[in-house]
């Protein structure tokens, strides 16, 4: 049945995938971010009186507006807490006043930080430490969620999205590196990761998880992670360039990356049982897609 659905965040990687999937399902999508734009209103999530002048009518929300990852705004930590924690406290206060049906909130594994050693798969369950203060931010943002739910009755949900990568994807990220070294016929070399560990989910992966969330029945419990399904070394990542782009000259060095966490395979039983949710994009598939996407903008820029 077809709702009102407000969407933070709609300008970045996830929103832009929602907002078209919303659409084509016959929804009503009020899509906001700090930046405006085309179909997007412009507003910060912690413009209060104008979230609720623009939320007013919505039945639930995908919150996805924040700073998007630990390497964004490292030296601004203010901005993520005002952004990522209170902009989150604002939305739940505004879904609560408005009595909407559900929220879903859009964390992170960064949440957990360095996993426990010897926990391996990963549950939702574990204590979360994270060693950024983007991923504090989410651990904040959940912890929220869950008081918002049990205190006030409001039917809300996070998910922890591995690393996203795909098409429409501009921050940093190591696979779009190699891609567009191929592609403009350089070499690519990083000082670390041939064995280090990093759990990649396909965008359109992270979309489906939501819209499955904002479906959902009932939740057993408030956090579900959801990864692309794979558990490999940067190395590993680097032949499966090399296998969608031959020409791809990848020379990586051991060593874990500086500013990301050591953490073992996540375990997404739980985004399947209760969800449903299956990754459906193969690494090498969403690869070749992102390759695509990244030619293409090359070309009409």
């Amino acid at each position: 049945m077809a709702e009102t659905i407000l969407l933070t965040g709609a300008a970045g990687l996830i929103g832009r995938a929602l907002h078209r999937r919303l659409l084509d399902r016959g929804d009503t999508v009020i899509a906001i971010d700090r930046i405006g734009g085309d179909d997007i209103l412009a507003c910060d999530l912690t413009e209060v009186h104008r979230l609720h002048e623009l939320g007013a009518d919505a039945t639930a929300v995908l919150h996805c507006g924040a700073i998007s990852g630990p390497m964004v705004a490292r030296d601004n930590p203010h901005l993520i807490v005002q952004s990522n924690i209170v902009g989150t406290a604002n939305i739940l206060e505004l879904a609560r006043v408005r009595g909407m049906r559900r929220v879903v909130f859009l964390s992170s594994v960064s949440a957990y930080g360095n996993t426990p050693a010897g926990v391996d798969p990963v549950p939702e369950n574990v204590v979360l430490s994270p060693s950024s203060v983007y991923g504090a931010s989410k651990v904040a943002g959940e912890a929220l969620v869950n008081a918002y739910h049990l205190q006030h009755g409001l039917d809300a949900v996070s998910l922890r999205p591995a690393w996203v990568y795909g098409p429409g994807r501009t921050t940093a990220c190591a696979i779009r590196d190699m891609i567009e070294d191929a592609q403009a016929g350089r070499p690519t070399h990083f000082p670390f990761g041939r064995d280090f560990f990093r759990q990649y989910v396909h965008v359109d992966d992270v979309a489906d998880a939501i819209l499955l969330a904002l479906d959902a029945e009932n939740f057993r419990q408030r956090a579900y992670t959801v990864t692309g399904g794979s558990y490999l070394t940067l190395g590993q990542v680097a032949d499966t360039v090399r296998t969608v782009l031959p020409s791809a000259e990848i020379r990586m060095e051991p060593g874990r990356d500086p500013i990301d966490d050591l953490q073992a395979r996540f375990d997404i039983s739980a985004a399947a049982n209760d969800l449903g949710y299956r990754p459906r994009i193969a690494l090498e598939d969403g690869i070749r897609s992102y390759a695509e996407w990244l030619a293409a903008q090359r070309q009409t820029h």
